[in-house]
C-alpha cells in the first residue's frame, strides 16, 4: 500500500490536469491546485504567477511531488508569431518557477514535468520511436525540448524528475476527441489525409494510471513516451471509432476542413509519429488499453 503523498499540480484546470486532480484524490492522496486568479483559492488551492516567478514556497517545501501540466492550447488557430511566443512561454516559465522552487527546498519533491510526443518531431513517417530516439527539429519539437530544458533547477538540485511525453489522450470530453466527434456521430467522419500515418494514442484511463505510477515509483526518472504499444494509422483509427459509434466513415478529410474542426492539431496529425512505450514497458507498467478498440470503448463509455 503506497502511503498518502501530497501533490502540487500546476496546470489544475486543464484538460488533463481536472482528471489527474480527481484521480489522485480517489487514489487518497492530498492535492493543492495553483491557481492564477485569487476568486480561485480556497484550502485546496495556492496562488502562484509563473510569468514573475511568484510562488509560496512553503506549498512546495511541504509537497512530496509538483506535477506540471500548464501550457496554451495547441489547438487554437492560427499559430501566429505572437500565439508561438505564447505556446512556448506558458509552458517554459510555470516549468521554470517550479523548477527553481524545488531547487530552493530542503527536501525537494520529485517533479512530473509535461511535455509532449513533439518533442520527436511532427512526421517521422515509419520510424520507430523510443526514449533513445532522436529528437525533432521543427516548432513542437522546439517547445518541448524547452520545455524539459526549463526543469533542469529541480535535476541540478538533485531532485526526481520525470518527464511526460504525452501522445493524444483519448476521452470524449476533450483533446482529439472532443471536436471530431460531433461530425462522426452525424456519419460525416472519415481518415485525415492519406490515412497511412502512424498515430500515437493512449486512454484517459491509461495515462492517468501511468502518471501515477511514475510518480509513486521512486526508482523512475528521466523521460516516459505515455502511448499505448499498439501500432494505430490514421485509417485503422477511423475505422475503430465508426465501428464503435456505428457510423460510416468513407469520407475523406482535406486540409482545409481539417483546420476548421482541429485548429491547431490539424497539422501534428498530418504528420506520422510511431511511438513505442519502451522505458514504461521496462519499468513493469501494464496497459489496461493496450489496443485501439480497447482504448476507445474506454473513451466513449
Amino acid at each position: 500500500m503506497i502511503p498518502s503523498l501530497q501533490v502540487v499540480v500546476g496546470g489544475a484546470s486543464g484538460f488533463l490536469g481536472t482528471a489527474l486532480v480527481a484521480h489522485l484524490r480517489a487514489q487518497g492522496h492530498g492535492v493543492t491546485r495553483l491557481v492564477r486568479d485569487e476568486r480561485q483559492v480556497r484550502d485546496d488551492a495556492s496562488l502562484w504567477d509563473p510569468r514573475t516567478g511568484r510562488i509560496d514556497q512553503i506549498v512546495i517545501d511541504r509537497a512530496d511531488a509538483v506535477v506540471n501540466l500548464s501550457g496554451a492550447s495547441i489547438g487554437h488557430w492560427p499559430r501566429t508569431s505572437s500565439y508561438k511566443r505564447e505556446l512556448m512561454r506558458s509552458r517554459v516559465d510555470p516549468t521554470t518557477t517550479l523548477a527553481r522552487a524545488i531547487a530552493g527546498s530542503d527536501d525537494p519533491p520529485v517533479l512530473l514535468s509535461g511535455s509532449a510526443m513533439g518533442i520527436y518531431g511532427s512526421n517521422r513517417g515509419d520510424d520507430v520511436l523510443t526514449e533513445e530516439s532522436e529528437l525533432g527539429d521543427d516548432f513542437p519539437a522546439q517547445i518541448a525540448t524547452k520545455w524539459e530544458a526549463a526543469a533542469q533547477p529541480a535535476v541540478d538540485a538533485g531532485a526526481r524528475v520525470v518527464f511526460l511525453r504525452t501522445a493524444l489522450v483519448l476521452e470524449q470530453s476533450g483533446g482529439l476527441l472532443g471536436p471530431i466527434l460531433p461530425l462522426f456521430k452525424l456519419g460525416l467522419g472519415g481518415r485525415l489525409g492519406n490515412g497511412r500515418q502512424h498515430m500515437a494514442l493512449v486512454s484517459m484511463t491509461d495515462w492517468l494510471r501511468a502518471v501515477t505510477f511514475l510518480l509513486e515509483n521512486k526508482d523512475a526518472s528521466g523521460p516516459y513516451n505515455i502511448v499505448m504499444p499498439a501500432d494505430v494509422t490514421n485509417s485503422q483509427f477511423t475505422a475503430a471509432l465508426g465501428d464503435v459509434l456505428h457510423r460510416p466513415t468513407v469520407m475523406t478529410a482535406p486540409r482545409f476542413a481539417l483546420r476548421g474542426v482541429l485548429g491547431g492539431m490539424a497539422n501534428d496529425l498530418l504528420g506520422s509519429i510511431r511511438l513505442q512505450p519502451a522505458r514504461l514497458r521496462e519499468a513493469g507498467f501494464e496497459f489496461e488499453h493496450a489496443d485501439l478498440e480497447s482504448a476507445m470503448r474506454s473513451a466513449l463509455a
